[in-house]
């Protein structure tokens, strides 16, 4: 009887804490403001210098991949074909690789893919700021350079997708 009522006390407390952290949790969604998404400069395997701010007050698909991934291949004809459904509305696909193996050449395997948006290389220090702990990880980054949505999946036929893209135009 002891031990059921000691359970019970237990019990009680944890509901009580977990309804305590839930109803936190709720008031700060509904006052919550969309984070900024943090400042990145890299280099793409030309050379040449690519960084955030070249997005800026611009609609932004940020894509997180490397060139072994087998979901960020299954993930990226969907990606370019929402740039492609709303570039009208100033969509831009940029793409960060990482966690690449040695000798990787990401931009070659976009070329050989059929695709043409830029990649950055090297940037395992930006996805780590970022918080991507995996691949793919695509943030879709509105005009204000807040972070609307973070999708990590290769489900092309999520419509959190194109409801994000819908989302980063307004």
């Amino acid at each position: 009887m002891i031990y059921l009522q000691t359970f019970s006390k237990k019990l009680i407390t944890v509901a009580l804490v977990t309804f305590s952290l839930f109803s936190i949790n709720a008031n700060a969604e509904e006052s919550a403001v969309a984070p900024q998404a943090p400042v990145w400069q890299l280099k793409t395997q030309s050379g040449d210098t690519i960084s955030s701010a070249q997005f800026d007050g611009q609609a932004t698909i940020l894509h997180f991949w490397a060139t072994w991934c087998p979901y960020c291949k299954v993930l990226q004809p969907k990606l370019v074909e929402l740039e492609k459904k709303y570039q009208q509305q100033g969509v831009k696909l940029v793409a960060i690789s990482f966690n690449e193996d040695d000798g990787a050449l990401p931009q070659d395997e976009l070329t050989a893919r059929g695709y043409s948006f830029p990649t950055a290389v090297n940037g395992d220090e930006v996805a780590m700021i970022y918080g991507v702990k995996g691949t793919p990880t695509t943030y879709f980054i509105n005009k204000n350079n807040q972070v609307i949505f973070k999708y990590t999946s290769s489900d092309t036929s999520d419509p959190r997708l194109e409801l994000a893209v819908k989302e980063i135009v307004k």
